[in-house]
Parts: C-alpha cells; structure tokens; sequence
C-alpha cells in the first residue's frame, strides 16, 4: 500500500510539473497549480475565463484551457473534476441564472464542454460540480478576497485501482 502511494504521489508531482511548464503564461493571469491530499489543482480565476456575470469562456480563457487540455489528453489515466466557485456577492439580473448554485455550475459545464467538445477530452473521466460560495479559500470581505474566490477549480487525481486493489485483499 505504501509503494502505490509512493506511486500516486510522484505521479502527481510529475503531472504538477508538466501543467506548470504547459501553462506558464497563464501564471500571472490568475492560474496556479497545486498538490494537495495526492490531487492536482489547476485554479483559474473567473477574470482568466469568465467576462463578470457570463457563463461564456472568453478568448484569454480558451487559450488557458486548449493547452490544459493538450496535458489532459497526454494521461488517460487522470480523472478529471471540474469544480465552479463563487463569491459571496448575491447574484442580480443575470436572467436565468437565479443565485450563485446556478453561476458556478455552469461555469463548471462550461468549461466541462470547451474541454470535451472542443479539445476532445475524454468525457467518461470528467465531472462538473457547483461549490457556489461555500468553499472560499479567502474568509475576507475584501475585493482581493472575494477575487480569490470566483474560480474554477480543475482537480485531477490519478486512478487508484491499484491501491483499491490492495485495500480488498
């Protein structure tokens, strides 16, 4: 058990290694790469993707997302999740878009789509998930802090069949 986390941890560090290389110039946009509990996190503020209030991907955030992809399709072996993250700032006048549930579910199918359809994805390993409000990583009330936590969040995390292998033994 112990070498399949092994395993899982340096595959982690290496899939951190080659997003960070691939994304580069996005780095001062708004997007990081982080491990956290043997996952990869891409985070992309809504500023990189998202005009304010839109569901619509803009071009800077096609960019981002096209050489994302390009790792994505390079490791069969990652599931992909797709987590929408919102402020706190209650949503007005966006037309059937009611609350901030709605907001960062659809900006998560959103950028599920551009990867799927457009970048060829493989849409068996993605998930699309509304987190609205409630996980900030920034409590402030602040505009940076509010800023901080209007994101999508692309969480990858390497197939554990073998370590569930050895769990059922």
């Amino acid at each position: 058990m112990e070498d399949a986390l092994k395993k899982r941890d340096a595959a982690s560090a290496a899939l951190k290694d080659k997003l960070q290389k691939a994304l580069l110039g996005f780095q001062n946009s708004g997007l990081s790469v982080d491990i956290k509990d043997g996952k990869v996190y891409v985070s992309l503020a809504d500023k990189l993707l998202f005009p304010s209030g839109s569901i619509t991907i803009d071009q800077h955030g096609k960019d981002a997302l096209v050489q994302l992809a390009a790792v994505l399709n390079k490791e069969p072996d990652i599931n992909i999740a797709v987590e929408g993250h919102t402020d706190t700032k209650k949503v007005i006048n966006l037309g059937q878009i009611k609350d901030n549930w709605d907001l960062s579910v659809l900006r998560a199918t959103s950028v599920t789509r551009f990867l799927t359809e457009s970048q060829g994805v493989d849409p068996h390993r993605l998930t699309a998930t509304g987190k609205s409000q409630y996980q900030p990583v920034d409590e402030g009330t602040t505009p940076d802090a509010l800023a901080k936590n209007r994101r999508i969040e692309i969480v990858l995390t390497p197939k554990l069949d073998e370590i569930y292998n050895l769990i059922k033994q």
